[in-house]
C-alpha cells in the first residue's frame, strides 16, 4: 500500500489559453514568452514581502472558484482539459459500439449507460433491490460478516477497510491488511471535537442521513431515529480510531498476526466467515492489523448493537456509496452535504464530468490506452526522463555534502537513491480487463462490476510475489507519487503539461515547475516516513542513531514553522500532519534549483526574460504552480484531514527557508519573506 503519496489538490493553470490538445503536440502548445505572464502579478506587493501574492495576486483576484468547485487552481484547469479529451474518446466509443469485449465496447457502454439520466430517474433506487434484499435477509449477527464481505467486493466499505499489498517489512511478498474505517464524516475529529463548527457539521450530517432514508421510503420520525443510531455507531468507531497524526507512525500500524491469533483475540465478529465470503480463506495465513484497538471496538459493537441497527447501518453504507450513480434526487441530496456543507460548492458539476471521472476510476488502463494513443507525445516523456536524471544527480550531490550525515548513513542513502525506480507517463504493460463484463443495463451495476474486477485483481496477488511494474494511478491523472514499498517515483502523462512542464519554456521555468515536482517525489524517499524504508522497500532502519537524532532536530524546525502558519482567521496548519509533504516541498525545490544551475554548466548565462533572471524565473515558476482559490469550508476540511499544506504555505514556507531565494530577490532582515537563519531548516 502506498503510505507516502504526493496528492496534489486540484488546482488551476491560467497562464494563457491552453490551446487545442486534440493532437500529438501534447505539452508543446505554449511559447517561451508566455510561460510567465506578468498580468497575473500583483506588483503593489513586493516579492520580498509576500512572494505568493506578488506572483499570483491578480490571477487570484480574477479567478474566483466556480460554483461547482471547492477549489480552483492549476490542477483544476489541467484536469478540465483532460476531461475534455477523455470526453471525446468516450463519446466516440459510445457511438461506434466496438466489438463485444473490446476496450471501446466497455468504455462506451459504461459511459453511455451512466449518461442516460432519463433511465436513471425512471429506475430510482430499483437497481439496488438485490443488495437491499441481502441486508433484509440478515437474521443474526452471524450473518453480518458475509454481507460485509460482499459489500467490500462490490466497492461498498462498511465498518473497516480491507486490502492486499506489499508487506512493509517483506516488500516482495503480498499480505492482507485491515485498517480503520466505516465512518461517513471525513475524520474521527468530526465526531468527537467539541468545536462549535464541527457540532454544526454533525447536526447537518444527521439531517443528511435522515434525508437519504426518507428518499428510501422511511417516515420523517423513523428516518430521524435511524440517523441518530447510525451516528452513534459511527461515533463508537471514531472513539477507537487513530488520529491523522497517529496514522503517520508507520511502525505503530504494523501489527502482524496469524489469522488464527487474530480470530482468537476478536471472537465476536465472524472473521472466518468474512474471509470465506471473500473467497480467500485458504490463502490468508497472516495479516497486518493497522489499529488493534479499533478492531476490538468492532467486537464490542457486535455484542451491543441490535440486528435492526446493523441492517440500517449497512443500508446507509450502500446508499451513500452508490447515490451518485442513481436518480437525481439521491445525487442532489448527497451533494447537498458532501459538496456544499463540507466543501462549500454551490452547484453540482456537470454530469459528463462526474461520469468521466468515474469511468477513469473504474476502467483505468482501458481508457488510459485510448488516452495516451491520441493525446500524449513520446517527446514529453523523453524530456521529463532527462530531468529525472538531472534531479537524481543533483540529489546525489546534496547527500554527499550534508555535513550532519555520517559516511555510513550517506552510503545507504546513496544506494537507495540509485535504486529508485521511475515510471513515466503510462505502464509498459497494460492491465488485463477481459474478466470485466460491462453492459448497458445499469450504471450502478457497471460500477459494481468494475469494483468486482478490481477486487479479483487484488485477491489474485495473495500467494504470488509483488509485481512492482503495476501502477497506482491512471495515465490521465494530474498527480504523482512516491511508493516506499516499491521505492519508486511515478509521474502519469496527465501531469506532464503546462504549467509544470512546457517543452518550449526555458529551463528555469521547467525546473521550477516539473523539476521541483520530481524533486518532491525523490525527497519523499527521505522524508520522516520514507526514510524508514530501505532501498529494497522494506521498513528497516538504515540510519545511525546519531544521524537519526540530527535529522529529527531539523525536521522539528519544519513542524514548528508550519504550526505557526495561519491561513484562515485563527486556523493554523498542523505541522505534524503535514511534515512529510513539507519536507518534500523544501527538499524538492532545493534539489531542483541545483539541478537547474548544473544544467547551465558550459553555457552562457541565460538572459533576462520579462525582466527576470533565470534564478528569479525558477522561483516564480514554483510560486505560480501553486496559485489558487479555495472555499473556506474546503480549506477547514483540508487543515484537519490532508497531509498537504494549503497552497500559499507551500510557496511561502520553503522559500523563506532558502538562502538561494534570498539571493535571487535580495531579501533582507525586515522583509516579510525573511526568516532568521537559525530558524531555517536545512535538510536536503
Amino acid at each position: 500500500m502506498k503510505t507516502t503519496l504526493f496528492i496534489l489538490p486540484l488546482t488551476i493553470l491560467i497562464l494563457t489559453s491552453c490551446g487545442n490538445r486534440n493532437d500529438k503536440n501534447f505539452g508543446n502548445t505554449m511559447s517561451t514568452n508566455t510561460s510567465i505572464n506578468l498580468a497575473n502579478f500583483d506588483t503593489t506587493i513586493g516579492p520580498k514581502d509576500n512572494f505568493y501574492q506578488y506572483v499570483n495576486g491578480n490571477w487570484i483576484k480574477n479567478n474566483p472558484v466556480p460554483s461547482a468547485e471547492a477549489t480552483w487552481t492549476n490542477f483544476n484547469i489541467i484536469q478540465d482539459n483532460n476531461l475534455l479529451n477523455l470526453r471525446t474518446l468516450l463519446e466516440e466509443a459510445a457511438k461506434t459500439k466496438g466489438d463485444p469485449g473490446s476496450p471501446k465496447q466497455k468504455v462506451g457502454d459504461f459511459y453511455s449507460t451512466a449518461m442516460d439520466s432519463a433511465k436513471l430517474n425512471k429506475e430510482g433506487i430499483q437497481p439496488l433491490d438485490a443488495e437491499f434484499k441481502l441486508i433484509s435477509d440478515i437474521k443474526t449477527a452471524n450473518d453480518i460478516p458475509a454481507v460485509i464481505a460482499h459489500f467490500h467486493i462490490i466497492g461498498v466499505k462498511p465498518l473497516f477497510d480491507f486490502g492486499i499489498g506489499a508487506d512493509p517489512k517483506a516488500s516482495t511478498e503480498n499480505i492482507t491488511t485491515l485498517n480503520q474505517g466505516g465512518i461517513g464524516l471525513p475524520d474521527m475529529d468530526y465526531y468527537l471535537n467539541p468545536d462549535p463548527s464541527l457540532k454544526t457539521i454533525r447536526e447537518q450530517y444527521s439531517l443528511h442521513v435522515a434525508a437519504m432514508f426518507k428518499l428510501m421510503g422511511e417516515t420523517d420520525k423513523q428516518a430521524t431515529i435511524i440517523a441518530s443510531k447510525i451516528f452513534d455507531l459511527e461515533k463508537q468507531l471514531a472513539e477507537k480510531s487513530m488520529t491523522r497524526v497517529q496514522l503517520r507512525d508507520i511502525e505503530a500500524q504494523y501489527n502482524k498476526k496469524s489469522l488464527a491469533d487474530f480470530i482468537k483475540s476478536n471472537p465476536a465478529f465472524g472473521w472466518a466467515a468474512y474471509f470465506k465470503a471473500l473467497g480467500i480463506d485458504t490463502k490468508v495465513s497472516q495479516l497486518i492489523i493497522g489499529q488493534p484497538l479499533f478492531f476490538a471496538r468492532i467486537d464490542e459493537i457486535i455484542k451491543s448493537s441490535s440486528i435492526e441497527d446493523w441492517k440500517n447501518y449497512l443500508r446507509w453504507n450502500l446508499i451513500s456509496s452508490t447515490a451518485g450513480k442513481l436518480s437525481d434526487n439521491f445525487i442532489q441530496e448527497r451533494f447537498n452535504f458532501y459538496g456544499t456543507v463540507l466543501s462549500g460548492s454551490k452547484t453540482l458539476r456537470p454530469r459528463w464530468k462526474r461520469v468521466i471521472q468515474q469511468s477513469d476510476m473504474s476502467l483505468g488502463d482501458l481508457l488510459g490506452q485510448l488516452y495516451v494513443e491520441k493525446y500524449f507525445s513520446a517527446d514529453a516523456k523523453k524530456k521529463v526522463n532527462i530531468m529525472v536524471d538531472n534531479l537524481t544527480a543533483s540529489f546525489k550531490e546534496r547527500i554527499n555534502t550534508r555535513e550532519w550525515m555520517s559516511a555510513e548513513t550517506k552510503k545507504q542513502a546513496l544506494h537507495k537513491l540509485e535504486t529508485i525506480m521511475r515510471k513515466l507517463a503510462y505502464p509498459d504493460k497494460w492491465r488485463d480487463y477481459s474478466s470485466m463484463d460491462i453492459k448497458n443495463d445499469s450504471y450502478v451495476a457497471n460500477f459494481f462490476r468494475g469494483n468486482i474486477c478490481d477486487f479479483r485483481y487484488m485477491a489474485d496477488k495473495l500467494g504470488v510475489p509483488v509485481d512492482k511494474t503495476e501502477w497506482g494511478m491512471t495515465p490521465s491523472t494530474v498527480n504523482a507519487y512516491y511508493n516506499p514499498s516499491y521505492n519508486e517515483i511515478v509521474f502519469p502523462a496527465g501531469i506532464m503539461q503546462i504549467p509544470f512542464f512546457d517543452a518550449n519554456a526555458d529551463d528555469a521555468v521547467n525546473y521550477g515547475g516539473m523539476g521541483a515536482i520530481i524533486g518532491h517525489e525523490l525527497t519523499h524517499g527521505f522524508d520522516d516516513q520514507g526514510c524508514q524504508f530501505d532501498a529494497e522497500g522494506n521498513l528497516k532502519n538504515w540510519w545511525t542513531k546519531e544521524d537519526s537524532l540530527r535529522f529529527k532536530e531539523r525536521t522539528n524546525k519544519v513542524v514548528e514553522q508550519f504550526n505557526h502558519f495561519a491561513v484562515l482567521d485563527t486556523f493554523h496548519v498542523n505541522g505534524e500532519l503535514t511534515l512529510g509533504e513539507n519536507i518534500a516541498d523544501l527538499g524538492g525545490l532545493t534539489i531542483a534549483f541545483y539541478a537547474y544551475k548544473k544544467s547551465l554548466d558550459g553555457k552562457p548565462a541565460p538572459e533576462k526574460i520579462n525582466g527576470f533572471t533565470g534564478e528569479q524565473r525558477f522561483f516564480i515558476s514554483w510560486a505560480q504552480g501553486w496559485r489558487g482559490n479555495m472555499r473556506p469550508e474546503y480549506l477547514k476540511q483540508l487543515l484537519k484531514t490532508n497531509p498537504h499544506s494549503p497552497n500559499m504555505a507551500r510557496v511561502m514556507a520553503p522559500l523563506s527557508n532558502m538562502q538561494e531565494f534570498y539571493a535571487a530577490f535580495d531579501v533582507k532582515e525586515g522583509n516579510g519573506m525573511f526568516r532568521a537563519e537559525k530558524d531555517r531548516p536545512v535538510i536536503w
